[in-house]
């Protein structure tokens, strides 16, 4: 069987590298020459334990081969991006550019699943543009819909042992998406229909947002009646029917930080806690950067000079080289922007460069530093001892205190 994945991001890629292990003969394609050329050499363009090997297995084998235009296959994946247009409207373009480029190719039996975290209706959307183009092919083909669910740093394991939820937009369709994931997925394949498979991954990192606000508006509470937050809710968490998240410096991350605005932006009126507690988490993000800014402003009245400033992290999660809609990178840009000449070290240890920070070591920037910023909880930063010559605002628990 051959199979096409349009996009080779952090998640098109890995699902590429474990179908073809599985057999499968794949045809990767990206926009990007970069990341066309990186993964036919056997090189993954982020980090993910134990991937490239995989990778550099299934390239050698003959059994994935990366371009930046389609081929003939019998099953097509759209794992693109689904960015925003204006103030939280999700943009499906990218989905509706990958279905045209494979549209020319599409045949009489082939599948046609979209991956993409979409607004409801998006996978029907696509199936009327495929037989409005391709009359013939009407009830000849199958398309469906089948969101991730993976964490970042895990991928391999989640991706084959998760349970998957399939929807088709006909019955013949959910049955052919459900045959193909059987052929490498171990959780268990729920199949419904499309739009009910688009809303159920939405929902999902509504949830999880919502979750995570409570324990981030808790945390500043907590900051202000002089309750530390870490102790309060182990206590909480005491109860059976209690499970209080930890707090953050906010959210990131291309799903739990996105995706509820495409339910807020379809649905205004009805989705009020769902839009709510992404302002919640927004506000997070600002309120740390206010507490640094705070910290250094006293450091300086107290000190006559300018602090040193580490800022612990970028990554939006712990051990991960993600930084996309990262409150921690949020955070070090409006530190650094309202204090111009301030001498501050950015850290992320999993990254080498980036083209806009300089980055330091960590052992190096913490022991410089009179101001320590944690806002990301990678696991090198729990080897740090607390230092009472320093000011420490930890904000990911590295220390809970």
């Amino acid at each position: 069987m051959t199979a096409c994945f349009m996009g080779l991001g952090y998640i098109g890629l890995p699902t590429a590298i474990i179908a073809a292990k599985h057999g499968i003969k794949i045809r990767g394609v990206d926009i990007n020459p970069q990341v066309v050329e990186m993964t036919n050499a056997g090189r993954l363009h982020f980090v993910e334990p134990g991937l490239e090997q995989m990778l550099q297995e299934v390239v050698s084998d003959g059994m994935l081969y990366a371009s930046v235009v389609p081929e003939e296959s019998d099953a097509y994946f759209i794992v693109v991006p689904t960015p925003f247009k204006g103030k939280h409207q999700p943009d499906i373009s990218y989905v509706e550019s990958a279905t045209r480029m494979v549209l020319p190719l599409l045949k009489e039996g082939d599948l046609f699943v979209i991956e993409s975290t979409s607004p409801v209706g998006t996978t029907e959307k696509m199936a009327e543009l495929i037989f409005a183009e391709r009359q013939e092919l009407k009830g000849k083909v199958h398309i469906a819909y089948c969101p991730e669910r993976v964490l970042p740093g895990n991928v391999i394991y989640e991706l084959e042992h998760n349970d998957r939820v399939i929807g088709g937009i006909d019955e013949a369709s959910t049955q052919k998406a459900q045959e193909f994931y059987s052929q490498f997925v171990k959780g268990t394949l729920h199949t419904t229909n499309c739009k009910t498979a688009e809303m159920c991954k939405l929902t999902e990192n509504s949830c999880r947002d919502s979750q995570i606000a409570f324990a981030n508006e808790l945390s500043i509470i907590c900051d202000k009646a002089g309750i530390n937050v870490w102790e309060l809710i182990a206590l909480a968490n005491k109860h059976p029917r209690v499970n209080i998240l930890q707090p953050g410096c906010g959210v990131g991350g291309h799903c739990i930080a996105v995706d509820p605005y495409f339910i807020s932006s379809d649905f205004p009126k009805e989705a009020r806690m769902i839009a709510m507690a992404r302002e919640v988490n927004s506000y997070k993000a600002d309120w740390c950067a206010e507490k640094v800014q705070n910290a250094m402003l006293r450091f300086e009245l107290t000190h006559k000079r300018n602090p040193v400033v580490a800022m612990m992290g970028l990554a939006f999660k712990p051990n991960i080289d993600d930084l996309r809609e990262s409150p921690a990178k949020y955070i070090v840009t409006k530190v650094m922007q309202s204090f111009n000449n301030a001498n501050i070290l950015v850290v992320e240890p999993n990254i080498t460069e980036h083209r806009v920070f300089k980055l330091t070591d960590y052992a190096v920037a913490y022991d410089k530093a009179d101001i320590v910023v944690f806002l990301t909880a990678h696991d090198p930063f729990k080897q740090l001892k607390w230092r009472d010559d320093k000011v420490i605002l930890d904000f990911c628990g590295i220390f809970k205190k």
